[in-house]
Order: C-alpha cells, then sequence, then structure tokens
C-alpha cells in the first residue's frame, strides 16, 4: 500500500448509499502501519455527492474546522496533502459559490492561513482536460496558489494517459512552473476495475509516464481495498496484480508495448538476486514476451509463468494458477516467453531467474524503493542500483517529520542483523531512530564517512522480526521519536 485518498475529517460523505466512514484522521494510523500515506479530500466533510453547496461561510468554517482537527492530530505523520475539490469541473456550484478558479484560491489562502507546512493537491478535475488545467494553473500561478501535488482522474480507459501526462508537462515548462508531482487519485471504472487485465494496463503506463502514485476510485464497500478483498481477508483475482507490483524489487525496468490499446505490462529486475518480475495482460490469444539484458543470469534461465482470474470481486482466490515452469536459453542476452490462450481479463506474471543459486528470500531492500515522507529520491553511481534517499532533515512537528519506512518480508520469526548502507559527511556522529512495527524506539548511529552521496559504508544491528511482513522505519523526526542528531543518507537495508 502506497498512498490512500480519504475522506476528511468528521466526514459527512455516504458513498454508494453507505453511512459515513473513512474519516482520514481514524484511519491514519491503520495506513501508517503499512508504511502508506494519505491525501485528505476535504469535500467529503458533505454529506452527498455531487456536493451540495451552502455558502461560503459554511464552507470556510468547515476548512478551519477540519485543518484545525488535522494540526490537533500530532500523532499523526503520513498525510501528503490536502485535496481541496473533487471533480470540480462538474461538481463546483459556479453560480452559488463563483468560479472553480477563484474558489481554489480562496480555499488555499484559508488553508495557508492555518497551515502553512502541508501539501496542497488540486485540481482534481474528473478527466484530464487541457482546456481547463490551462485556465486553472495559469490564475494558480497569478495568485500564488500552485497546488504542490497536481491531480486528476483517468476513468476512460488507460490509453489516453501517456498523451495527458505529456501534455501536462508541456503545460508546466511553457507556464515557467517547476515540475509536480503527479497523483492520478481516481482511476478504472467498475468495468475495468475488477479486470486484473485492464488494471495491468493501469499500471503499466502509470509507469512509464512517471506518475508518482495512483489510487483505485472506490466503487464498492468499506473494508474491501476497493474489491481486492472479500470476506474481509481473502483476496480477489485482482488482488495478485498488485500483490505481484507490491513484491518487485530493485529497479523498475522499460516496458514497449505494441501499441497503447493492447498488451501491456511492467517489470522490475533486482540485480541483487537476479530476478526479473514481470505482469502482463490486456490482451487475448497466444502472445509473445520479449526480455532483454539477461546476460548476467547466465546461458540458460528458469521462467514461471503463472496467471490470475478474471473472476469477480465477491471471488475468493486463494493463489494464482501455475501455467508452466520451462527452462529457456539465454541468445544474445535476451529470451521470448509464449503465452499460450491468453485471456483479456486475466493477468499473467512471468519470474525469470537463474537456473541454480537463488537467493531463499529477499534480503536488500532498496531506500528508494521504500515509503519516503518529507525526504527525497536521489541518484549516485555508488549508491546500490543507482538509488538513495536523501534531505532526511525534518524533526519536531508530525507534518514535517523525515521518515523512510521499510516493508520487508522474511521466512522466519527471529532476530535479523539489518545492515544499513549509508553516508554522513558531516564529520560528527549522526543518529536516527529505528522502531518495527509499531514496537519501541531505539537509536541507530551513523559514524561519519568522506562524502555526501558517495556510498560503501555500512552499520549493523539486530532487529527481531516476526515471519511474513514487517514494517521498519529510520527516522529524522516521527511522532513519539525525540528526533535524531545529525544528518545521514540512507542507500539499503540488508537481512541476514
Amino acid at each position: 500500500m502506497n498512498t490512500l485518498t480519504q475522506p476528511a475529517p468528521g466526514v459527512g460523505q455516504k458513498p454508494n448509499g453507505q453511512p459515513p466512514g473513512g474519516d482520514s484522521l481514524r484511519v491514519a494510523p491503520q495506513a501508517d502501519r503499512v508504511g502508506a500515506a494519505e491525501i485528505i479530500r476535504m469535500p467529503d466533510i458533505y454529506p452527498d455527492f455531487p456536493y451540495k453547496w451552502v455558502s461560503w461561510d459554511d464552507w470556510l468554517s468547515k476548512v478551519d474546522t477540519m485543518v484545525r482537527a488535522r494540526l490537533n492530530a500530532t500523532s499523526v505523520s503520513n498525510i501528503q496533502a490536502w485535496e481541496i475539490w473533487n471533480e470540480p469541473d462538474w461538481t463546483w456550484n459556479t453560480s452559488a459559490a463563483g468560479s472553480w478558479n477563484a474558489g481554489w484560491v480562496r480555499t488555499y489562502q484559508r488553508i495557508r492561513s492555518l497551515d502553512t507546512v502541508t501539501p496542497i493537491a488540486g485540481p482534481g478535475f474528473s478527466s484530464w482536460n487541457q482546456s481547463l488545467m490551462s485556465s486553472f494553473l495559469s490564475y494558480a500561478k497569478a495568485n500564488n496558489a500552485l497546488p504542490d501535488v497536481v491531480v486528476w482522474h483517468e476513468l476512460s480507459g488507460a490509453s489516453g494517459i501517456a498523451a495527458h501526462v505529456a501534455a501536462y508537462r508541456s503545460m508546466e515548462s511553457s507556464l515557467g512552473i517547476s515540475a509536480r508531482p503527479i497523483v492520478i487519485n481516481e482511476y478504472a471504472t467498475t468495468g475495468e476495475v475488477d479486470v486484473p487485465g485492464a488494471v495491468t494496463s493501469y499500471i503499466a503506463k502509470f509507469e512509464r509516464a512517471g506518475i508518482q502514485s495512483a489510487q483505485r476510485a472506490f466503487w464498492y464497500e468499506y473494508g474491501t481495498v476497493n474489491g481486492l478483498v472479500v470476506n474481509n481477508s481473502q483476496p480477489t483475482g485482482t488482488w495478485w496484480p498488485y500483490k505481484w507490483y507490491g513484491d518487485m524489487a530493485g529497479n523498475m525496468v522499460q516496458t514497449v508495448p505494441a501499441t497503447q490499446t493492447g498488451l501491456d505490462g511492467f517489470a522490475a529486475y533486482d540485480g541483487t538476486r537476479k530476478i526479473v518480475n514481470a505482469v502482463v495482460g490486456n490482451e487475448s490469444g497466444t502472445n509473445y514476451v520479449r526480455v532483454t539484458g539477461l546476460a548476467a543470469l547466465g546461458s540458460s534461465v528458469s521462467v514461471t509463468l503463472e496467471s490470475a482470474p478474471n473472476s469477480g470481486r465477491f471471488t475468493a482466490v486463494t493463489a494464482p494458477t501455475t501455467i508452466s515452469t520451462s527452462t529457456y536459453t539465454v541468445s544474445g542476452g535476451a529470451i521470448t516467453v509464449t503465452v499460450p490462450n491468453m485471456d483479456a481479463g486475466r493477468a499473467y506474471h512471468l519470474v525469470v531467474q537463474p537456473t541454480s543459486g537463488v537467493p531463499s528470500y529477499q534480503q536488500r531492500y532498496e531506500a528508494e524503493n521504500a515509503s519516503v515522507f518529507r525526504a527525497t529520491r536521489l541518484s549516485a553511481s555508488s549508491a546500490s542500483n543507482g538509488g538513495y534517499v536523501g534531505r532526511i532533515d525534518n524533526t519536531g512537528d508530525a507534518r514535517t517529520d523525515s521518515y523512510v519506512d521499510f516493508v520487508v518480508n522474511v521466512p522466519t520469526a527471529r532476530a535479523y542483523t539489518m545492515t544499513v548502507g549509508y553516508a554522513n559527511a558531516t564529520g560528527a556522529t549522526a543518529t536516527q531512530g529505528l522502531a518495527y512495527n509499531g514496537g519501541a524506539w531505539s537509536t541507530i548511529s551513523y559514524p561519519p564517512t568522506a562524502a555526501w552521496g558517495v556510498f560503501g559504508s555500512t552499520v549493523s544491528v539486530s532487529v527481531a522480526l516476526k515471519a511474513g511482513y514487517n514494517v521498519i522505519r529510520l527516522a529524522k523526526g516521527a511522532p513519539n521519536f525525540a528526533g535524531g542528531t545529525g544528518y545521514a543518507e540512507l542507500d539499503y537495508i540488508q537481512l541476514t
């Protein structure tokens, strides 16, 4: 789980005919336990959708109440942004409230009068609209009210995503606006969201476009991650492409589809384990997946192919279906895998690995692939896999604390040695807080190193982990932790 869009504190919204629920500040501790951030959707303070405007006095009073509730929630640190409105291109009452652009600025200024720190997200249009976006950005820039995070929805199929993101980036450049993170905080219609092949296509296109995060549109009942689980905890068929995606390690790698409307996929290569994971779908018949760059895996590789069915949101699928396990000869660093009798609704998972010598569990976790809060992903040639996290600088305020959450998966409950790759050019020992699975804090120390962004130094500590998934937090500052000293950059953690 990466990012959630959640209703406002004191939620009044009755989604899909259900009672009000999903209050962002009440959900935040649950999200925090799995390393997830939240975007707060402010207009969900209203009970109806489309929202029924009352008056500016009413709206601004609600804004004040929501912001003060967040400021009082000093144990909540995983709020990514305020989202001022949802789908204003058709839910904003222009006749009663005035123009949307002016309404955005007025609300933005009200939030900033109380909270100068938390990012603000917008405009939240129901689809990509170049004219509306250009007008909005121009007006917001002129009034010193640009969004920190740009959001819109993709609810009309995945094929236009690349063009929409390119158009937005071009617009940013032409208006002299520095690059903003893009969050597609609703995607996939009711006809797509339960179809593993369709969501695979969305994820593939979001990855190639450089989207920071994306959230499944909320069409269904509470407690199901919008159809990913049934009976409270059992995975559906659509769970599996997300599971495969979440388990990817190392670096995401380039995928090249023949078209924007057919077979597509996303893939990662973990150089520490020499494993390629690829998920493909959205096409029928017999198809072919060509995988290149495999020279480091040896002259032959083992390829496991499995699939997840398009069985809807009420059918538990306890495990994917294994189609084949084969050995392929690597020629010119490449193989071509035949995927026979594909169903466009299913998702397919390819695991390519050496025929021997693969570690029994993933040991190294890259910092740049962790959940990063108020710090920066950076690159360096000496860093493991080329990436690291720096500017872990902030402490003392739950809205600004800097920390990194690693979600790790270990085979047995026991003590593990956790080795941390780091850099610390302060000239003195730096410290960060260490906690796992919401437990007690300890302190980890980083002796000085030669330079920032130059890696090779490590420190090791013992951590007692449970079998399966664990969340390990390294923090400069975080709720219930007084704060670290000095500064340190994180390259990776490794568990042995």
